[in-house]
């Protein structure tokens, strides 16, 4: 029988073996610019490739480093690539993956500040840092009755936000009883579907959101919204939520937060806003005029794990009441006591989110900005805009193309003025050449391609060649 020993990676073997890891992520982040964007794969190739059963026996760490580049590579769409310009930046980074690589390590389980101190205390501290740099409203800092915390998604923080509203309007009653059907939340047609699942999962009902009809810049109408909250007030239902956006992943509308928070003041409703793809724009002081308002809001999320270098998961997520948040969501059970706990001198951030487990996602965050520094994260912010901006600038000079919407930052919502089929016919050709990969979108009830700039090794170079691409195969397709 082997020593329980003999099937454990030693320290010296575990050091050898991260080094080629290690070295497998360098040499990818070397080469990604030569892959094929999107994946070429077809359902179900990997799994006829792996072994029908698992192995009985343990297998070398060189074999399954083989079978990553062999198996695993052709079947990534590469998200890390220069010439990844579709959904949104999902920018990692050295000091990110190193970061996480040590948290795994660490092995931490953080629902406690008590599991691990340096946990919570470094996540409190950092989403401080964070409100400082993106210049965010004092009640969302942690030294008053707010505070921030770092959830996995934008949709985990509306639904945390959702369910912090839905007691504030029914005084704890939901989570005793459960809704009563009255309960009525608003947000803009283009807000993200986070906002639609929430609804469902918060057991407020997709019926009983309502999704508002948007301006000529794709913007919720405040107008729009007092109206129906009157509408449904009068009815006797109970509206009590409204999530407004700045820069939803479609179009990068601005919704005018001074004016829906005011009415969202006047009329007792939660506010809360998602700026989860662009809010690293803030960092730079030009860019938050967009943020407007932003001091009327029960609740703010940004994701860094979409356009500030800090690889999945990643949300920073706050509120301006922590205790409602707190109230919403806390359970102790016998098991999870503790002297620190009661004495109500820390926060225990497993009050924050749905799950009680946490991993200790901070310090990925901390790595990040302790390298790049604030003046790094602002250079490559206002590189990307620039780069987007230019991009802007061409398609307004081809008289084949049009924009669907300004762009505020850096996302580009364009299309050909030749219809829905060529348009669709452009980006599956690109898509299918390898060489770039753009999504789609539909507003004013037209296809549209979408053009997104701020993958960590984009450079002129690459978008330039992309516009050349993109005029090009537009070009054969018209000629067709």
């Amino acid at each position: 029988m082997p020593d329980d020993k003999a099937y454990h990676m030693t320290p010296a073997e575990f050091r050898r073996r991260g080094h080629a890891a290690i070295d497998w992520v360098a040499d990818y982040y070397e080469r990604v610019e030569s892959l094929p964007v999107l994946s070429r794969v077809q359902p179900g190739d990997l799994r006829a490739a792996l072994p029908d059963r698992p192995p009985e026996r343990g297998e070398p760490f060189e074999a399954v480093l083989k079978d990553l580049g062999e198996l695993i590579l052709p079947g990534i769409t590469h998200w890390q690539s220069p010439n990844f310009f579709a959904y949104f930046p999902a920018n990692a980074s050295g000091p990110a993956i190193l970061g996480d690589l040590i948290s795994s390590g660490l092995g931490v389980q953080g629902m406690l500040w008590s599991t691990s101190p340096a946990c919570t205390e470094l996540e409190t501290h950092v989403l401080d840092w964070m409100a400082e740099m993106l210049d965010l409203p004092a009640r969302f800092l942690s030294t008053g009755s707010g505070g921030g915390g770092i959830q996995d998604s934008a949709s985990s923080a509306a639904l945390c936000a959702l369910i912090a509203a839905r007691e504030r309007a029914t005084a704890l009653a939901s989570n005793e009883r459960g809704c009563d059907g009255r309960l009525t939340a608003y947000a803009s047609s283009q807000a993200h579907s986070s906002i639609e699942k929430g609804a469902k999962v918060a057991g407020i009902g997709r019926a009983n959101l309502r999704l508002l009809e948007v301006d000529d810049t794709l913007a919720l109408r405040p107008e729009r919204l007092a109206r129906r909250i009157d509408e449904d007030r009068r009815a006797g239902r109970t509206p009590f939520f409204v999530a407004a956006t700045i820069g939803p992943t479609s179009s990068n509308a601005i919704d005018p937060i001074p004016a829906i928070g005011r009415i969202c003041r006047e009329q007792g409703l939660w506010l809360h806003v998602d700026w989860a793809m662009a809010g690293t724009a803030a960092i730079c002081p030009e860019f938050r005029g967009l943020q407007a308002g932003l001091e009327l809001a029960d609740s703010y999320c940004f994701n860094p794990h979409k356009w500030m270098f800090t690889n999945f998961d990643c949300d920073c997520f706050y509120v301006a009441d922590r205790k409602a948040l707190i109230q919403a969501l806390s359970i102790l059970p016998e098991y999870l006591r503790n002297q620190a706990t009661e004495s109500g001198a820390v926060i225990d951030y497993r009050d924050w989110q749905i799950p009680l487990g946490r991993r200790f996602r901070a310090l990925k965050l901390w790595f990040v900005i302790r390298h790049y520094g604030v003046e790094g994260l602002r250079h490559h912010v206002r590189r990307h805009v620039e780069l987007a901006q230019e991009f802007a600038g061409w398609v307004q000079a081809d008289p084949r193309f049009e924009l669907a919407v300004t762009p505020p930052l850096n996302l580009v919502c364009f299309r050909l003025r030749s219809g829905d089929e060529r348009n669709q016919a452009l980006m599956d050709r690109l898509n299918g050449s390898g060489e770039l990969f753009l999504t789609h979108t539909r507003l004013q009830d037209r296809l549209t391609l979408r053009m997104c700039i701020g993958q960590t090794q984009t450079e002129r170079r690459h978008v330039e060649r992309a516009w050349q691409r993109i005029r090009e195969t537009a070009a054969e397709i018209e000629r067709e």
